[in-house]
Protein backbone atom coordinates (compact mmCIF):
# COMPACT_ATOMS: atom_id res chain seq x y z
CA UNK A 1 0.00 0.00 0.00
CA UNK A 2 1.47 3.40 -0.65
CA UNK A 3 1.33 6.39 1.14
CA UNK A 4 -0.82 8.93 -0.29
CA UNK A 5 -1.02 11.74 2.56
CA UNK A 6 0.37 14.82 1.16
CA UNK A 7 1.29 18.32 2.85
CA UNK A 8 -2.02 19.70 2.32
CA UNK A 9 -3.08 16.65 4.65
CA UNK A 10 -0.87 17.15 6.89
CA UNK A 11 -1.50 21.13 7.18
CA UNK A 12 -4.99 20.20 7.55
CA UNK A 13 -4.66 17.44 10.28
CA UNK A 14 -2.43 20.09 12.00
CA UNK A 15 -4.59 22.99 11.87
CA UNK A 16 -7.63 20.61 12.95
CA UNK A 17 -6.12 19.52 15.81
CA UNK A 18 -5.19 22.61 16.87
CA UNK A 19 -8.94 23.79 16.84
CA UNK A 20 -9.84 20.52 18.03
CA UNK A 21 -7.29 21.80 21.15
CA UNK A 22 -8.49 25.53 20.77
CA UNK A 23 -12.34 24.07 21.86
CA UNK A 24 -10.91 21.69 24.16
CA UNK A 25 -9.41 24.84 26.00
CA UNK A 26 -12.34 26.92 25.97
CA UNK A 27 -14.72 24.27 26.78
CA UNK A 28 -12.36 23.64 30.03
CA UNK A 29 -12.63 27.63 30.75
CA UNK A 30 -16.44 27.56 30.82
CA UNK A 31 -16.91 24.42 32.50
CA UNK A 32 -14.46 26.42 35.23
CA UNK A 33 -16.20 30.12 34.82
CA UNK A 34 -19.97 28.00 34.87
CA UNK A 35 -18.28 27.10 38.69
CA UNK A 36 -18.36 30.81 39.70
CA UNK A 37 -21.74 31.51 37.97
CA UNK A 38 -23.75 28.69 39.84
CA UNK A 39 -22.10 30.45 43.24
CA UNK A 40 -23.81 34.00 42.56
CA UNK A 41 -26.48 33.23 40.15
CA UNK A 42 -29.89 33.72 42.19
CA UNK A 43 -32.32 31.25 42.45
CA UNK A 44 -34.71 31.75 39.30
CA UNK A 45 -31.64 31.09 36.67
CA UNK A 46 -30.02 28.10 38.48
CA UNK A 47 -31.36 25.67 36.91
CA UNK A 48 -30.48 27.39 33.15
CA UNK A 49 -27.11 27.76 34.73
CA UNK A 50 -26.91 24.00 35.34
CA UNK A 51 -28.22 22.91 32.53
CA UNK A 52 -25.20 25.23 30.87
CA UNK A 53 -22.80 23.50 33.08
CA UNK A 54 -23.79 19.86 32.25
CA UNK A 55 -23.64 20.91 28.57
CA UNK A 56 -20.61 22.61 28.72
CA UNK A 57 -19.35 19.04 30.72
CA UNK A 58 -20.25 17.40 28.25
CA UNK A 59 -18.93 18.51 25.30
CA UNK A 60 -15.54 19.57 26.79
CA UNK A 61 -15.82 14.65 27.20
CA UNK A 62 -16.27 14.78 23.93
CA UNK A 63 -13.99 17.19 22.43
CA UNK A 64 -10.94 15.31 24.98
CA UNK A 65 -12.08 11.92 23.27
CA UNK A 66 -11.95 13.51 19.89
CA UNK A 67 -8.23 14.56 20.59
CA UNK A 68 -7.60 10.90 21.59
CA UNK A 69 -9.29 9.78 18.63
CA UNK A 70 -6.55 11.52 16.78
CA UNK A 71 -3.62 10.03 18.73
CA UNK A 72 -2.83 13.27 20.94
CA UNK A 73 -3.27 13.99 24.49
CA UNK A 74 -5.99 16.36 25.55
CA UNK A 75 -4.73 20.15 26.80
CA UNK A 76 -5.38 20.18 30.05
CA UNK A 77 -7.75 22.22 32.53
CA UNK A 78 -5.55 24.82 34.46
CA UNK A 79 -5.66 24.73 37.92
CA UNK A 80 -7.99 28.06 37.83
CA UNK A 81 -8.79 30.88 35.47
CA UNK A 82 -8.89 34.74 35.62
CA UNK A 83 -12.49 36.02 35.00
CA UNK A 84 -12.76 39.10 32.88
CA UNK A 85 -14.47 41.04 35.36
CA UNK A 86 -15.03 41.02 39.03
CA UNK A 87 -18.59 38.68 39.60
CA UNK A 88 -19.27 39.87 43.08
CA UNK A 89 -23.87 38.91 42.86
CA UNK A 90 -26.31 37.77 40.25
CA UNK A 91 -26.30 40.49 37.85
CA UNK A 92 -22.15 40.18 36.89
CA UNK A 93 -23.00 36.01 37.22
CA UNK A 94 -25.92 36.56 33.70
CA UNK A 95 -22.81 38.91 31.91
CA UNK A 96 -20.02 36.48 33.11
CA UNK A 97 -22.66 33.48 31.40
CA UNK A 98 -23.33 35.55 28.49
CA UNK A 99 -19.17 36.09 27.74
CA UNK A 100 -18.55 32.82 28.33
CA UNK A 101 -20.93 31.36 25.72
CA UNK A 102 -19.64 34.60 23.56
CA UNK A 103 -16.27 33.55 23.45
CA UNK A 104 -17.29 29.66 23.07
CA UNK A 105 -19.00 30.38 20.24
CA UNK A 106 -16.14 32.26 18.85
CA UNK A 107 -13.69 29.34 18.93
CA UNK A 108 -16.12 27.07 17.16
CA UNK A 109 -17.04 29.21 14.85
CA UNK A 110 -12.90 28.54 14.32
CA UNK A 111 -13.73 25.07 14.62
CA UNK A 112 -16.14 25.18 11.74
CA UNK A 113 -13.68 26.54 9.74
CA UNK A 114 -11.05 23.92 9.95
CA UNK A 115 -12.43 20.88 9.66
CA UNK A 116 -15.41 19.38 7.40
CA UNK A 117 -17.93 16.59 7.15
CA UNK A 118 -19.40 15.44 10.32
CA UNK A 119 -16.59 17.25 12.70
CA UNK A 120 -18.11 20.29 11.43
CA UNK A 121 -21.75 19.40 11.75
CA UNK A 122 -21.05 19.08 15.06
CA UNK A 123 -19.13 22.53 15.70
CA UNK A 124 -21.70 24.23 14.18
CA UNK A 125 -24.20 22.96 16.33
CA UNK A 126 -21.59 23.55 19.45
CA UNK A 127 -21.26 26.74 17.98
CA UNK A 128 -25.79 27.35 17.19
CA UNK A 129 -25.81 26.24 21.04
CA UNK A 130 -23.61 28.48 22.45
CA UNK A 131 -24.92 31.78 20.55
CA UNK A 132 -28.90 30.78 21.74
CA UNK A 133 -27.57 30.29 25.81
CA UNK A 134 -26.11 33.89 24.83
CA UNK A 135 -29.08 34.93 23.82
CA UNK A 136 -30.93 33.67 26.58
CA UNK A 137 -28.55 35.38 29.23
CA UNK A 138 -28.36 38.36 27.40
CA UNK A 139 -31.65 38.95 26.56
CA UNK A 140 -30.77 40.21 22.77
CA UNK A 141 -28.44 39.08 20.44
CA UNK A 142 -25.93 40.13 17.77
CA UNK A 143 -25.23 39.58 13.75
CA UNK A 144 -22.66 36.85 13.47
CA UNK A 145 -22.31 34.97 16.68
CA UNK A 146 -19.11 33.48 17.42
CA UNK A 147 -17.68 36.18 14.36
CA UNK A 148 -16.28 38.95 16.92
CA UNK A 149 -14.83 41.09 14.35
CA UNK A 150 -18.67 41.07 11.82
CA UNK A 151 -20.34 41.54 15.30
CA UNK A 152 -18.49 44.80 16.37
CA UNK A 153 -17.46 42.99 19.94
CA UNK A 154 -14.24 42.32 21.31
CA UNK A 155 -15.60 38.80 22.64
CA UNK A 156 -14.08 36.25 20.85
CA UNK A 157 -11.62 38.23 19.30
CA UNK A 158 -10.16 38.60 23.00
CA UNK A 159 -9.31 34.71 23.34
CA UNK A 160 -10.99 31.67 23.63
CA UNK A 161 -11.17 30.71 27.72
CA UNK A 162 -10.07 33.41 30.45
CA UNK A 163 -6.94 33.59 31.12
CA UNK A 164 -5.10 30.28 33.05
CA UNK A 165 -4.05 32.05 36.41
CA UNK A 166 -2.31 28.84 37.47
Amino acid sequence: MSDTTTDTDTDTDTAELTALQAALAAEHAAVYGYGVVGGRIGEARRTEARAAYDAHRARRDALAREVRDLGADPVAASAAYGLPFPVPDAPAAVRLAAELEDRVAGVYSDLVRATSGVRRGEAAGALREAAVRAVRWRGGSVAFPGLAERAGTGSAASGPSATPTA
